[in-house]
């Protein structure tokens, strides 16, 4: 008779840590997908802005229609991954998707931005000077929310990846997610600076 409730108490104890287990990979993995979250609102915001900014340099740019056309257009491609990765964050596929769209985007901002400098007029532009600035907002707050981010990411996989956690993580489908980083290597660099 003791020897059954011993058993019995090593079988309920094992399932309680096993419970356990479960329980904070659970709590990890929306942690990260809460963290995510707050990456796509900034994204949204980012991209929402997009548009009016385009609108905005139009007339000024008139003979730079390839450029305004693939800002568009990497707008809507970062939008389509943005909307993909939402659905499943921390998908490996959705989220290299999402950052090759955003380096994209990036990009050809990136030389709007240029192109503006060389238009006065446009330049000095109030909307145009306001739309720039909560574009760069934005991006900070994007790169504030991507290192949240992926520091949810990173806590969830090291919790996932401890001995007799992994042998949970697999079978109750807890895989590993992916870290959101910057995909630009230009970005990566540190800038230069010439006194010459």
């Amino acid at each position: 008779m003791i020897g059954a409730l011993v058993t019995l108490a090593v079988i309920v104890l094992l399932l309680l840590f096993l419970v356990g287990i479960y329980n904070s990979l659970v709590t990890l993995r929306n942690r990260y997908k809460n963290a995510f979250a707050q990456i796509d609102v900034q994204l949204k915001r980012r991209h929402d802005l997009i548009p009016n900014l385009v609108e905005t340099a139009k007339g000024y740019l008139a003979h730079e229609r390839g450029t305004l056309e693939a800002v568009i257009a990497a707008r809507n491609q970062a939008v389509s991954a943005r909307e993909a990765a939402a659905k499943t964050p921390g998908e490996p596929g959705a989220m290299r998707d999402l950052m090759q769209a955003e380096g994209a985007l990036g990009g050809v901002l990136g030389r709007l931005f240029a192109l503006s400098e060389a238009y006065p007029d446009l330049k000095a532009n109030q909307t145009m000077a306001q739309l720039m600035e909560e574009l760069t907002s934005t991006e900070n707050r994007v790169a504030f929310a991507r290192q949240g981010y992926n520091d949810a990411v990173m806590t969830y996989n090291i919790a996932r990846e401890k001995f007799l956690n992994v042998l949970i993580a697999g079978p109750f489908g807890f895989h590993a997610a992916e870290l959101f980083e910057i995909e630009e290597p230009a970005e990566r660099e540190a800038p230069k600076v010439s006194f010459t």
